[in-house]
């Protein structure tokens, strides 16, 4: 498989999904009246009124089609220090033990949209038995755990079998399909699908982020939140935006890292719109990330609606994931 057939499925896929204005109207307040043009975030204007997703215009200097950004400040540096919440080593607030287990309950919830693009919709209902989820996304002590015991390779990222200083409560990056579905299972759990994934994030209103309706930089781990900076972004350490958690308590599931499924990349039930791309070739991965796709004009990944789709084998340093686990097994 080319590297430039994997841009080409993210780009006609949801890693690649430019907003519509008629969306980002809905979701983002004024901002649609300057991000309407199918390429945000790299065909910009400034204007106040984008006030409500960005805070302040002042993000938008310099920030047009071919020009050169400014290299940060070491105030910049500094302050970008701070939101990357590194501490020292030995220091966890989870320890290396598989993540707590929140539960969903049974019943009807609001999946897909029928606002954005074709592999998203239409917005449907879909009913699920009880299960739990993990509240928070696999991190690098406890992924170290599982290799540490099974002897399996470590992510690129490692070290001498052992991840970057500070770094211990991140999400783990660097992992396949193949890898989260191992951990899972060692874990005596396995991987969420698509729609138990989203209906943990979403609840049962259709909202479009775990919190409500309104996109919020301070809620989550976005792109947007760097940009604010002027800094490269990087990972935060799971369940630190507490107010953007969902109503199961369940966190980091908008930005911070993409989440492996175990559901294949498919149309859903009534989808018109045919794609060679769907089929058992792709899982699909759920909830942003960190990381500034501009390059794939994707625009705001963090709605909870959002998917992408991968081969198991792709790694890279936005893609991570957490557990999930059948009532039944957990009752017995």
């Amino acid at each position: 498989m080319s590297f430039f057939f994997l841009v080409f499925a993210w780009l006609l896929s949801s890693g690649a999904h430019a907003s519509t204005s008629d969306e980002l109207a809905t979701f983002e307040g004024d901002c649609g009246q300057c991000h309407n043009d199918f390429k945000h975030p790299i065909k910009i204007q400034s204007s106040g009124k984008c006030s409500t997703c960005h805070e302040a215009p002042s993000l938008h200097e310099g920030v047009k089609q071919g020009a050169k950004k400014a290299a940060p400040t070491e105030a910049q540096l500094q302050a970008g220090m701070q939101y990357k919440m590194y501490y020292p080593q030995s220091e966890s607030r989870l320890g290396s033990k598989p993540n707590p287990l929140k539960r969903v309950p049974a019943g009807e919830f609001i999946m897909g949209t029928d606002g954005r693009l074709p592999d998203e919709g239409p917005q449907h209902t879909r009913h699920l038995s009880e299960y739990y989820i993990d509240q928070y996304e696999v991190t690098n002590l406890q992924y170290k755990a599982f290799i540490d015991e099974t002897g399996r390779r470590s992510p690129k990222h490692f070290r001498n079998r052992t991840f970057p200083e500070g770094k211990s409560d991140h999400p783990v990056t660097y992992v396949s399909w193949k890898d989260g579905n191992a951990y899972c299972k060692w874990a005596g759990k396995r991987l969420p699908t698509d729609a138990e994934w989203e209906k943990a994030a979403r609840s049962t209103d259709g909202r479009f982020f775990p919190w409500g309706n309104e996109f919020d930089i301070d809620k989550a781990n976005t792109p947007q939140r760097w940009a604010r900076l002027g800094v490269p972004g990087d990972t935060s350490p799971v369940g630190a935006f507490k107010a953007g958690q969902s109503v199961y308590g369940v966190f980091d599931m908008s930005g911070n890292v993409w989440e492996w499924t175990d559901s294949w990349y498919q149309p859903y039930p009534g989808n018109t719109h045919m794609t060679e791309n769907y089929g058992t070739q792709y899982k699909t991965l759920k909830g942003g990330s960190w990381w500034d796709c501009s390059f794939y004009q994707c625009g705001i990944s963090a709605p909870v609606y959002n998917r992408s789709f991968f081969l198991r084998s792709t790694k890279n340093s936005s893609f991570g994931f957490r557990c999930a686990a059948d009532a039944a097994i957990l009752v017995q």
